[in-house]
């Protein structure tokens, strides 16, 4: 899945071992993100037909 950080947010990637970058990142599915999630630490975004990710909350 594509996770990117909401605006001000430092969120730790623990797979990486660094901070997640303002432009995202594909992350493996785990409880760990949905937390982050869940916390407003990220927003997690699907891509779209021309590559480019779209914010999940956009497509209800």
């Amino acid at each position: 899945m594509f996770v990117k950080p909401k605006n001000g947010r430092s969120v730790h990637d623990p797979a990486w071992g660094d901070l997640l970058p303002e432009e995202g990142r594909n992350v493996e599915d785990s409880q760990y993100w949905y937390r982050r999630e869940i916390d407003g630490d990220i927003e997690i975004v699907q891509p779209v037909k021309g590559g480019e990710p779209e914010n999940k909350a956009s497509t209800k």
